[in-house]
């Protein structure tokens, strides 16, 4: 059990974050190699990537049956939704004391709080003998490519079903106390009497100045990160999965399928909540393209219309594309 104690004023000051890097990392943990029956297709290849790609530092860090991935290698969010590249940037300058605090408490383990120390692979010391600023950057170009490989064509549509599950987090806050907020996420977490208790292997208990919340899609029970090195302030960072991902897609009928064709239908299918091009393609595993000329063609018969949201265009069944999509 981890144990948080968090006055009112911290749990005021706790916020949500969306973090692409903390996606990265929950895949190094045993949940990427048996992701939850749910868990979309990416999430399921993203370790046989990482296989394949010759990952050397990541793959060593990787763990298969429990333990601890380093922190250092999804950082803290800096704000409520960093992209990729000041993640990135933040891994490569790390400062190398940490680096090698951190792959210290991996090595040495922390008996105390239920995390037991293991022999660092050989590459891992290689990398260790140059320096911690060394280990910084390797990890750094690793994580770039396993993201460009495994993650980046994946992203807007993930990113997405995040934006949403922090939407219709505010909203309970909006109406609730910060308590209901925390005590919605997940049944293993629960905050009571000033204490966030969240179900964990691990034994913590500690207080904290604030705590800060990040949804995920890829983790299946909630986590938390706390600072293993203990020479700095950083709140933890508490993951949690989302329980309502909106990424499926509803399957189009056969007589739909056999009217507008496969790939026409199936997009039909999935614009019950609107859409961009690049999700859509994300999805059906589709290039932007092909999705934007099927878009195009339904589009003209009338069964979608499009409306700018920010930088994006947005798609959406017409009435009549909806009554085509929901008859047999």
């Amino acid at each position: 059990m981890i144990e948080l104690t968090v006055d009112a004023a911290g749990l005021a000051r706790s916020r949500f974050a969306v973090s692409p890097l903390h996606e990265v990392v929950a895949t190094l943990l045993p949940w990427g190699l048996r992701p939850a029956p749910d868990a979309d297709p990416w999430v399921a290849r993203a370790r046989r990537v990482l296989r394949q790609a010759r990952l050397p530092l990541l793959s060593e860090l990787a763990v298969d049956w429990g333990g601890y991935v380093p922190d250092f290698l999804s950082p803290h969010p800096s704000g409520p939704s960093p992209t990729v590249e000041e993640e990135l940037e933040r891994v490569r300058y790390t400062p190398p004391e940490r680096v090698l605090g951190e792959l210290e408490a991996l090595r040495d383990g922390r008996p105390r709080n239920g995390l037991a120390g293991s022999e660092l692979p050989a590459g891992v010391q290689r990398a260790m003998a140059r320096g911690g600023a060394h280990v910084a950057r390797q990890a750094t170009d690793e994580i770039r490519r396993y993201w460009e490989l495994a993650f980046a064509p994946h992203w807007e549509a993930a990113k997405a079903a995040l934006d949403a599950e922090v939407d219709r987090r505010a909203g309970v806050q909006a109406r609730h106390e910060a308590a209901r907020l925390f005590n919605s996420l997940h049944p293993g977490i629960q905050w009571a009497d000033s204490t966030l208790r969240v179900a964990n292997r691990f034994r913590i208990a500690l207080p904290v100045p604030l705590v800060v919340v990040v949804p995920s899609l890829v983790a299946p029970r909630p986590g938390v990160a706390v600072d293993p090195t203990r020479d700095g302030d950083r709140p933890p960072v508490l993951v949690y999965p989302v329980r309502d991902k909106a990424i499926a897609s509803a399957a189009p009928s056969a007589e739909m399928a056999q009217l507008l064709g496969p790939t026409r239908a199936g997009l039909l299918a999935a614009l019950a909540q609107p859409a961009s091009t690049a999700q859509l393609a994300a999805r059906h595993f589709l290039s932007p393209a092909t999705v934007s000329y099927h878009l195009g063609v339904l589009h003209r018969a009338g069964l979608v219309a499009r409306a700018r949201s920010g930088r994006s265009v947005l798609y959406r069944r017409t009435p009549e594309g909806s009554r085509l999509a929901g008859s047999r």
